[in-house]
């Protein structure tokens, strides 16, 4: 099996979160913000939203994808129990914590912010992503660990390493999502959260991120010649979303652009940040607690800072700059140095002593 070190995965998924917390942000800003249980500001961004449509599209089956290439490299050293030991504490047991500890945190501020009676309630909220992570590689375990068994030049990864030689092989994946929306035939393509949509979206995008980085390196030489071609298409169909269908193409069109802007990425990413770093180090242990704690941090962040007289424009870039800064703050002085929270956030238990602080051994998206 491919042992090759993938920094560059790990840098895309880094910039993924980076991503959604931007793209949270920009919903606070929006008219029907109050519709998905965000707090709204009375003035509004509207405009904002165009670019957070292109980015809609791909920003949750891009990271199924990624999740699903973890899986490939996480096996390569595990039999199935310790595989599966190791996703329940990294998975499960965080996804647990969050619905019962975390997500109500943001609940309760909304509540507050529009003069609610307090209620508790566990949730899932934007941990949703991490359930359906979990019940993938229950589901899928079988077949990743008989493929794992089979020869390095076995038939099928012979012929998948073929097929995917070529600029229309990553592309005719997109069948398979086409025929997803057709027989679930979601009302909105971009809403997955506790969706049967974004379940089966999911699953199917978890599934080709493991069989891409399984068919070897022809995958990724195919997106580092042809990116250009996928990206091409990407801005055709977007444009033509953007002007012809008010947002909303039907859903094939919306699979096939989804997927062209995703190839685009990986074959970029492969090109200029498949190298290590420290900040890279850093990051891709933070990316995981930041996604846990990001919802009620933003949620604080807009009860302070809406309320102010300062130009809208102002109030959306201090909710960002609050937002990542307060993340980071909680993230590197209490989850990261606090041995019990740690398996909480996803991180590996470890003794932190404050006296001796070492730069932690990266975690690669093989371990994430």
């Amino acid at each position: 099996m491919l042992t090759e070190r993938r920094y560059d995965i790990d840098w895309l998924r880094v910039i993924a979160i980076g991503l959604l917390l931007i793209y949270h942000i920009a919903i606070v800003f929006q008219p029907w913000a109050m519709f998905v249980g965000f707090i709204r500001s009375e003035e509004l961004m509207e405009g904002l939203w165009k670019p957070m449509t292109m980015l809609n599209v791909w920003r949750i089956p891009f990271l199924f994808f990624v999740s699903g290439m973890g899986v490939y490299f996480a096996i390569r050293k595990r039999n199935w129990k310790q595989f599966l030991l190791e996703r329940s504490v990294r998975i499960l047991l965080p996804f647990t914590f969050g619905i019962l500890a975390i997500t109500p945190l943001h609940t309760f501020i909304f509540q507050g912010y529009y003069k609610l009676p307090l209620d508790y309630f566990s949730h899932p909220a934007h941990l949703w992503f991490l359930g359906n992570i979990f019940v993938y590689v229950l589901l899928l375990l079988p077949l990743f660990f008989y493929l794992k068994k089979q020869k390095e030049d076995g038939r099928f990864r012979r012929g998948l390493s073929a097929f995917m030689s070529n600029p229309l092989g990553p592309l005719s994946i997109s069948l398979f999502f086409v025929a997803e929306v057709v027989l679930v035939k979601p009302q909105v393509f971009e809403l997955y959260a506790l969706t049967s949509h974004g379940f089966f979206l999911g699953l199917l995008a978890f599934l080709f991120g493991f069989l891409f980085v399984y068919s070897g390196k022809s995958f990724w030489q195919t997106l580092l010649k042809w990116w250009w071609l996928y990206f091409g298409l990407a801005v055709l169909l977007y444009t033509l979303r953007l002007i012809e269908f008010q947002m909303q193409s039907p859903g094939y069109l919306m699979v096939i652009e989804s997927n062209c802007w995703i190839f685009t990425v990986f074959g970029l990413g492969y090109k200029y940040l498949n190298r290590p770093g420290k900040a890279l180090s850093y990051l891709s242990q933070a990316a995981y607690p930041v996604y846990i704690i990001h919802m009620f941090v933003l949620y604080g962040g807009a009860m302070i800072i809406l309320p102010l007289s300062i130009p809208v424009l102002f109030k959306f870039i201090l909710t960002v700059v609050f937002t990542f800064v307060v993340c980071y703050v909680i993230y590197e002085f209490l989850i990261r140095r606090v041995g019990f929270l740690r398996p909480l956030f996803g991180l590996k238990w470890k003794h932190f002593d404050i006296e001796k602080i070492k730069p932690e051994r990266k975690i690669s998206v093989s371990e994430a």
